[in-house]
């Protein structure tokens, strides 16, 4: 019952409002930035040790904090030609099939992928059936993302909508919550057909940033817009984009081109650069 009061009172919440004041609260650069983060870090149990800034007074803002980059070599990336690897740390919400557009959430929720991607598309099967994964990142995790497969992107789509919390308990009550915030949808043609990277919004995430044109949001638009591009290739493992405070990424491939690994389970903790499933098609 808990669950489902904090759900309709996120409703209500001025999500938008909150966003863009954590936005500008973030970016402050003022003398209580590391005690800001050192009490973040003892709430949150962060782990500096793999960042290339370890010490709190070297963060000029918390922002510069939270969007920390890590030293070389921690997140190696599994480099066999035919894996599929984890595009961010955090936790696995679901990972399996989709058939008919619809996409588990939680226990007794679903989403449709063809809201989520947008609306319909001529990109294969994405937006009927295929395999897809949903990594949700806590506040203590690592916040930039990476690419799960080698790829060239060929759409960029900025979705609005609102920004309801992505915490476990959210997913179990607000319906379709993945395909209502805003999000940015980055499409990509790969050796196995189309992959779709969702970097869903959340309330406090007040930006997201993509590698090949930077901050995308805010500002918060009231309409779809699409960018298509021809000569930007990504390899899996390289920096797609940044979550400016938490959320979760949403990863899907064509039906019958990609297969999960099994030994995953649910809230299952993952890193960035493990391998989550593998291709099909053994010629590649």
């Amino acid at each position: 019952m808990w669950k489902h009061f904090k759900g309709m009172l996120f409703h209500l919440f001025p999500h938008h409002l909150v966003s863009r004041f954590t936005f500008w609260l973030t970016r402050l650069e003022t003398p209580l930035n590391s005690s800001a983060i050192r009490i973040f870090i003892r709430l949150f149990n962060v782990d500096l040790s793999d960042s290339v800034q370890q010490n709190p007074e070297q963060f000029s803002n918390f922002n510069e904090f939270f969007t920390r980059e890590l030293k070389q070599g921690a997140r190696p990336t599994d480099e066999n030609i035919n894996t599929i690897v984890c595009p961010a740390d955090g936790r696995i919400s679901q990972m399996q099939k989709y058939e008919n557009d619809q996409v588990i959430q939680a226990k007794g929720q679903y989403f449709s992928m063809s809201q989520l991607l947008g609306g319909d598309n001529n990109y294969g099967s994405l937006c009927d059936s295929g395999n897809f994964a949903t990594i949700y990142l806590s506040p203590k995790n690592y916040h930039r993302v990476h690419m799960p497969f080698d790829g060239n992107l060929v759409e960029m789509i900025y979705v609005p909508g609102r920004l309801f919390s992505v915490a476990p308990y959210a997913a179990e009550v607000i319906k379709g919550l993945y395909s209502r915030n805003e999000r940015v949808i980055s499409i990509f043609s790969t050796d196995v057909g189309y992959m779709a990277v969702v970097m869903v919004g959340a309330v406090n995430v007040a930006a997201i940033e993509m590698a090949w044109e930077g901050l995308v949001t805010p500002p918060h638009r009231k309409r779809i817009s699409r960018k298509t591009y021809s000569d930007v290739h990504l390899k899996k493992g390289q920096e797609l984009g940044i979550f400016n405070m938490g959320s979760t990424v949403i990863v899907a491939f064509e039906q019958n081109k990609i297969a999960w690994h099994d030994h995953f389970e649910l809230q299952q903790e993952v890193k960035m650069g493990q391998a989550l499933g593998h291709c099909l098609d053994t010629n590649l």
